[in-house]
């Protein structure tokens, strides 16, 4: 919105447009999350989750990475129905890091089995 920006501004690596939004009501509307979020710029998109895995979690991806900067610092632990909001930047490389390690360990298995190696535990 109307926040002062120098040309040369540094931001820290984590930070980006996409924002990752945890502990929110299960029965907030996308007209909502737009209310409360929308408040700090121009939003491109926001996805609700609505799966039993994601119910609870938001993404909300801004137009301009400064817009999103003041959004998580002003919206973390905000209170919104009772429940306070974790609201953090969009890391794909921890998203991500929990289904590769459990595709590595399939993989493993599956190489284990192949070549007749057996590793018994005790």
């Amino acid at each position: 919105m109307a926040m002062q920006r120098k040309t040369n501004v540094r931001l820290p690596p984590e930070v980006n447009r996409i924002l990752y939004v945890r502990n929110l009501p299960y029965k907030i509307t996308a007209e909502e999350m737009y209310d409360i979020f929308g408040k700090y710029g121009a939003i491109r998109q926001i996805r609700v989750g609505t799966t039993p895995e994601t119910k609870g979690t938001a993404f909300v991806v801004y137009e301009d990475i400064f817009d999103a900067k003041n959004a998580c610092d002003h919206l973390s632990g905000f209170n919104v129905c009772n429940r306070y909001l974790v609201v953090l930047y969009y890391q794909p490389k921890k998203a991500f890091k929990k289904m590769d390690q459990d595709k590595k360990k399939e993989e493993l298995d599956k190489m284990k089995t192949k070549f007749g190696v057996s590793t018994d535990e005790k």
